[in-house]
């Protein structure tokens, strides 16, 4: 279907952002004094559960001419991806209870979460630019 097409490289492209970027305290502000908080964790916990939302019913649904669950399999494993970052984020930090594995997992997704970032900004571009190419 061509909403989850258009909601993919949305939710990627600003999960993407997102994860790519680190924003400091004064950084988040545009010049008219309107303040920005990508870092508000009610809007990351939204966010990455819809990104994870839109990947599952991207490997379900397919557009027109493109073959099913292959056709857009990299968008939607890393919009699967992604959006558990996001929410893994939230509840590592909302978490009272820390295990060593779930410090083990925080650990490496803080390493390598703007790794993803820019992975999930290629997919999205990718998936605008070349709609019908096999696997985007």
């Amino acid at each position: 279907m061509i909403q989850f097409y258009f909601l993919s490289i949305l939710f990627n492209g600003l999960t993407g952002y997102i994860l790519s970027i680190e924003q400091k305290e004064d950084e988040d502000s545009l010049e008219g004094g309107i303040k920005l908080s990508f870092r508000n964790g009610t809007f990351r916990l939204v966010l990455g559960v819809l990104t994870i939302v839109t990947g599952l019913l991207k490997l379900l649904s397919s557009t027109r001419g493109d073959i099913p669950v292959i056709g857009d399999i990299v968008p939607a494993i890393v919009g699967l991806g992604a959006g558990f970052i996001l929410i893994f984020e939230y509840y590592n930090t909302r978490s009272a209870l820390n295990t060593e594995k779930s410090e083990k997992l925080a650990l490496f997704l803080e390493h390598n979460k703007r790794w993803m970032g820019f992975i999930a900004l290629a997919s999205a571009a990718l998936h605008f630019l070349f709609p019908s190419v096999l696997f985007l």
